[in-house]
């Protein structure tokens, strides 16, 4: 009955928050926990009580967003993914880098949780590109909107569990052991920036020549959402960048500005410029505000 109740009330207060009951089905429990400890905190006795409390205390509903920030998160996740990042998307955009005269080739991760992405994209550019690529540096911004999890990637040290899909050798050659945990050593943290940010309401200033934006806005966020995020995205990404998505998302249905690079595996490139929405040249006037952390 417990579960009921609790499936009832985020199919209730997730629509109202922008975010999509589907996306949340698989992890739901880690939500129904953290709002346990707040019922806890308010003395209430269930999920028909918080609701009443919100209806009632508007500020409440931003502390229950805050709940619903899910934060999984380990390094080459989708090792697939980052295989094909080396053999074909970033020596492809460095070659483009390259012939505009760029001394940068700049990507955003796009709620990078305690840093595991932006540092394996770091990884996998030092370790295997850019001795290919010797006057072009690998510039990246991570953005995430909970600074808890943005503080443990400043520390940049990590259980043995998140670093399981390491390629062999990696582990010993990039992190030092500091008791139970692996601290990445200072030459693969170099040219990575953090900044507190919620993808539903801004984006940090491009151009970016790649964008990661993983198992987030096009799994957890509604419709109108997604299409924001979107637009939100081609504002920054130049054109012929990349776009790499999770391998089960989709971009919303009738996005415009992007064309499959290799779909099956949720990478997009964007299409010239004439073919950007109006709507995506004003969101990016609007980009501004990242805030450090």
């Amino acid at each position: 009955m417990a579960h009921v109740q609790s499936d009832a009330f985020l199919k209730w207060a997730l629509p109202r928050m922008g975010l999509a009951w589907p996306g949340f089905r698989r992890v739901r429990r880690q939500v129904v926990k953290r709002i346990g400890r707040r019922l806890a905190e308010l003395h209430l006795p269930g999920m028909d009580a918080y609701r009443s409390f919100l209806e009632s205390h508007s500020a409440e509903w931003e502390t229950l967003d805050s709940f619903c920030r899910i934060t999984i998160s380990r390094f080459f996740r989708d090792a697939a993914a980052f295989d094909l990042l080396a053999r074909e998307i970033l020596p492809r955009l460095a070659e483009v880098a390259i012939a505009r005269g760029q001394k940068f080739l700049r990507a955003w991760s796009a709620g990078c949780a305690s840093g595991e992405e932006p540092y394996s994209l770091n990884l996998l550019w030092k370790s295997t590109l850019a001795p290919r690529f010797p006057k072009l540096a690998l510039a990246i911004v991570a953005t995430d909107a909970d600074e808890r999890v943005l503080a443990r990637a400043h520390t940049a040290c990590y259980p043995a569990a998140s670093l399981r899909e390491l390629p062999a050798g990696w582990r010993n050659a990039a992190f030092r052991c500091d008791g139970r945990l692996f601290c990445l050593k200072p030459e693969f943290r170099e040219g990575v920036e953090f900044f507190a940010q919620d993808l539903r309401r801004e984006a940090p200033i491009g151009p970016f020549d790649l964008v990661l934006c993983r198992n987030l806005a096009f799994t957890y966020f509604d419709a109108a959402g997604q299409a924001q995020v979107l637009d939100r995205i081609g504002a920054v990404l130049s054109e012929g960048g990349a776009l790499a998505i999770g391998r089960k998302e989709r971009l919303p249905g009738g996005a415009k500005g992007f064309a499959p690079w290799i779909a099956e595996r949720g990478v997009y490139r964007k299409a010239a410029v004439s073919s950007v929405p109006a709507n995506a040249a004003s969101a990016s006037r609007r980009m501004s505000s990242a805030r450090p952390v």
